[in-house]
């Protein structure tokens, strides 16, 4: 089960017992039409001072994001997170794994809190440990598992990461990627890739950046026999992708890159690496979230732009630009739904909490995944600031 089969129950009230995590709120959400919800957001944070320190994803709605103390990418987030030793309380306006993430990397004093237990990534949930286990146990009965080396997204659970970190691999973000196979590969002769959760990552940095081709790269499904793949597959793959993706950058397509550039001759197709690599062969430029933003940022007044990512952040750049053309790269709505639901009752509500003295929805790992998960992500932070092509 991922995250896009559970059921969206209306502001955390209900209970899903088959889900992974619990989404009810232990207490009464103020409305959503509150009129006084912004002004109980702030009183909230006023009160708290710098006992509580607010992140804010990107992606998030901007009613959430107005109260954030810093934005950012996941990891640039959680690792701000840990430059604030002396804030009690991070509220990690995000969703699951990047919570998770901070409560790694902050001190055990910290209190990481998610205001939406229910906000998770389908991404992350479509590789679940026990299913790369058993990929695992698939690879060593294949005879390859030796020259296996896996790495694993920032969009994971704490728990695929600490399995990383158990069996020599790195956690890697859409911006390191490449370096991160580059060390990948450098760490046994004859050395293949177990890429982690994102196959459209995998497949476009590998291919790409590194040089590798198509017919190099397989796919990893779970729920297939020996993940739908011979024997023989396994040992001549460089690049064994798990069948995982983006629910939101895998809806762009190349068609709508082609409408677009019929229909507005000069303009440029910005993309994130998540999105499929036929759209991300038709776009001129590729890169993270934060490479997205310095992009649109330092583009000439007057120049258009059309943009696969999510909605919210593309909305607020087109706010921000309003001297350039920036469009979405898709005909419809796609907002990332889970990343949504943190709204503003449950920041109120998580805010509020603290304010009377009680800690809701507080994200902790287990000490035995931390310790493994924090093994692969110091060799992320380990790795060279550029290529060894550069």
């Amino acid at each position: 089960m991922t995250t896009v089969d559970l059921p969206l129950l209306p502001l955390g009230r209900g209970v899903d017992l088959n889900s992974e995590r619990g989404v009810e709120c232990p207490g009464d959400l103020p409305a959503a039409s509150d009129p006084d919800l912004v002004a109980r957001a702030l009183a909230a944070k006023a009160a708290l001072g710098d006992k509580v320190f607010v992140l804010g994803h990107h992606y998030q709605r901007d009613e959430v994001i107005q109260f954030a103390d810093v934005t950012g990418d996941s990891f640039k987030l959680a690792r701000d997170a840990a430059a604030r030793p002396d804030a009690e309380f991070i509220v990690f306006c995000g969703v699951h794994f990047m919570a998770e993430s901070a409560d790694i990397l902050t001190s055990p004093q910290q209190q990481v809190i998610l205001p939406d237990l229910a906000a998770g990534c389908s991404m992350a949930d479509m590789a679940r440990l026990t299913q790369v286990e058993m990929a695992w146990d698939a690879m060593v009965e294949a005879g390859v598992a030796d020259s296996v080396v896996p790495v694993t997204y920032m969009n994971s659970s704490a728990d695929i990461k600490a399995f990383c970190g158990r069996n020599g691999g790195v956690v890697c973000t859409s911006s390191n990627a490449e370096v991160a196979l580059e060390w990948a590969f450098d760490q046994k002769p004859d050395a293949k890739v177990l890429f982690l959760p994102d196959q459209h990552l995998g497949r476009n940095t590998a291919v790409l950046k590194m040089g590798l081709t198509l017919d190099d790269c397989v796919v990893w499904d779970p729920h297939r026999p020996n993940g739908g793949l011979t024997t023989e597959q396994l040992r001549d793959a460089k690049m064994i992708l798990w069948k995982g993706h983006c629910s939101v950058h895998g809806r762009f397509s190349e068609e709508v890159v082609d409408e677009l550039r019929a229909t507005i001759p000069d303009i440029q197709i910005l993309v994130h690496p998540e999105c499929k690599h036929e759209v991300v062969l038709k776009a001129d430029l590729v890169g993270s979230t934060e490479f997205i933003i310095n992009t649109i940022e330092a583009a000439p007044a007057g120049s258009s732009w059309a943009i696969g990512t999510e909605l919210n952040l593309v909305k607020r750049l087109a706010a921000a630009h309003p001297d350039k053309r920036i469009t979405f790269l898709d005909k419809t709505v796609c907002y990332c739904s889970t990343m949504n639901r943190i709204d503003l009752p449950h920041f109120v509500w998580a805010m509020e909490s603290l304010v009377a003295g009680q800690v809701v929805n507080r994200i902790e790992v287990d000490p035995e995944t931390e310790r493994h998960a924090l093994v692969a992500l110091e060799r992320m932070l380990a790795l060279p600031g550029k290529t060894h092509k550069d």
